[in-house]
């Protein structure tokens, strides 16, 4: 199995292209027009992820970008605040689109390195009633935690949160880029882990090889309002079944493929661990996602080691002064794990 750019690509889950039985599903996909709730193939899918999370329905986004905002738009209107934490997705990597376009406030509460928020900092950062003060309607957890080292989040603590914000009438949302992955990892069903949520996004096209679209799921009514949020962002697809039916094939297999990726993650980690001038500094992989650091005294430059591994054909990520994430995911294999780690020891040992 290769990857068809001929690269070994560690730098996201992102970069999955769809397997041959996808592009065969989206090359014979039925399609009809889904602003006009006419695509079978959207609809199909719609009713499976619904299913799948025990929700009432669920609309088929063009991004978990799109997702996440749709979602704020939803539960929020301008003035509110929505919490959420210091490295959550939502506030780094969103564009500031739920300040922009929806005069949504964001609060936010210091992310721990469980990639949990403090069940008290969370009670406290819910406003009392003040003229002074915007009204808290929402909360954003997100499960994996990315930048906390893709660490999954509890049922347990799911729990405690939806017991401190259900009093003030607040909803949960959950950034569910890759619940899947928090399932596998925890023994869990995605199901239990989002029960607790009014509303959930999770990606199709990250480790699910769907070649694009996430899928927002809640009550019927919430998604009434997200699907008129989702055409005035400019996100009515029309004949989306050609990419749905991937999404289909996304949900329904490759979702029971995850913890081939977390072993090699483990992996990999395991192997870097052993080399010096290297730190794991966010520990132990949990999911498919493999932290490190070039130790502050080690000569070597980030910049300097990209280059030797993109001159083996291996893409690696920088994510941070001197840290890099590897992500694992369909089209990673063991020798792939094993040819990055032999290219990095002998760069570090140079």
């Amino acid at each position: 199995m290769a990857f068809n750019s001929g690269l070994i690509d560690f730098r996201s889950d992102t970069v999955t292209q769809p397997t041959e039985e996808m592009r065969s599903a989206m090359a014979s996909a039925e399609v009809g027009d889904d602003v006009y709730g006419e695509d079978p193939t959207v609809n199909l899918l719609e009713e499976k992820t619904a299913q799948l999370l025990n929700k009432e329905a669920a609309l088929f986004t063009a991004s978990g970008t799109m997702g996440n905002l749709i979602a704020v738009l939803s539960h929020c209107g301008r003035g509110d605040e929505a919490v959420m934490g210091s490295q959550g997705h939502t506030f780094l990597h969103e564009v500031g689109g739920i300040s922009a376009l929806g005069g949504v406030f964001p609060q936010l509460v210091p992310s721990k390195p469980d990639g949990t928020i403090s069940l008290d900092d969370l009670q406290s950062a819910i406003r009392e009633e003040d003229i002074h003060h915007p009204e808290t309607k929402l909360i954003i957890i997100e499960n994996t935690q990315n930048a906390c080292g893709g660490v999954p989040i509890s049922t347990d603590y799911m729990q405690s949160v939806a017991q401190i914000i259900k009093p003030h009438e607040i909803k949960l949302h959950v950034d569910g880029a890759r619940i899947f992955n928090a399932a596998v990892a925890l023994g869990e069903s995605t199901a239990a882990l989002t029960a607790e949520a009014d509303s959930i996004m999770f990606c199709l096209s990250k480790g699910l090889c769907a070649p694009v679209g996430s899928m927002l799921c809640g009550k019927r009514d919430f998604i009434f309002r997200a699907r008129k949020i989702r055409k005035q962002l400019g996100g009515g697809m029309r004949q989306a079944g050609i990419i749905a039916a991937a999404g289909i094939l996304a949900i329904e297999k490759m979702t029971q493929r995850l913890e081939e990726d977390h072993i090699r993650a483990k992996n990999l980690a395991g192997g870097l661990d052993d080399v010096q001038g290297i730190i794991l500094d966010k520990g132990e992989p949990q999911t498919n996602m493999v932290y490190m650091k070039l130790a502050d005294d080690h000569p070597m430059q980030p910049a300097e080691l990209t280059e030797i591994c993109k001159a083996q054909n291996i893409l690696i990520g920088q994510s941070g002064p001197r840290h890099f994430r590897f992500v694992m995911h369909y089209w990673i294999n063991d020798n792939d794990v094993e040819s990055v780690l032999s290219v990095i020891s002998k760069a570090m040992k140079a």
